[in-house]
């Protein structure tokens, strides 16, 4: 099983461009819908414990995986799995970056690249939605979130903290 988790992990690791969002829905792919490790619910919800924990995504997310799967040691392997093709991948680049720096096809492969992990970034927003029960009604708080971030400058972390006092307090005052 952690043989398996770790060849997952760097699978997804070597072939998702654009970083940790951008894995997003690979992971969903991989962990729920291939290989049945977690249900949507719970690969919800250590989505939303990895944003929230310090560090790379990607990690986070794999190593909480691994540990709900196999404890430390999954996390661990989760991690290292996640983590290597990228490791790999930039001491290579490092070795050989003044060789292709300067090259205009690498220049219009990454330009050509970036509007693609806008939107494999975007699409899971659309998914989350969905498995978060965003509703016609609720539907405010995502778009006011954005606006107070990209328009004022509001810190994620004050809107995650206000989120989640909010929601207690509608919690206990519904029941």
């Amino acid at each position: 099983m952690l043989l398996k988790f770790f060849l997952t992990c760097n699978k997804i690791g070597a072939f998702t461009l654009g970083g940790g969002y951008a894995m997003i829905p690979v992971m969903e792919r991989e962990y729920v819908d291939k290989n049945h490790w977690l249900d949507r619910e719970e690969f919800m919800d250590i989505m939303v414990v990895a944003q929230t924990t310090p560090g790379i995504f990607s990690i986070d997310m794999a190593s909480h995986i691994g540990y709900k799967l196999r404890g430390v040691w999954g996390g661990i392997v989760g991690a290292l799995g996640i983590a290597l093709p990228s490791i790999i991948a930039i001491l290579l680049i490092a070795i050989f970056f003044h060789n292709f720096k300067d090259n205009v096809y690498v220049e219009k492969f990454f330009r050509g690249v970036r509007p693609a992990v806008v939107a494999l970034i975007a699409a899971p927003c659309f998914k989350m939605a969905r498995t978060a029960h965003i509703t016609w009604s609720t539907c405010w708080i995502p778009v006011v979130s954005c606006l107070l971030i990209a328009a004022f400058s509001v810190s994620p972390i004050w809107i995650i903290i206000v989120a989640g006092l909010a929601g207690y307090i509608y919690g206990r005052v519904k029941s």
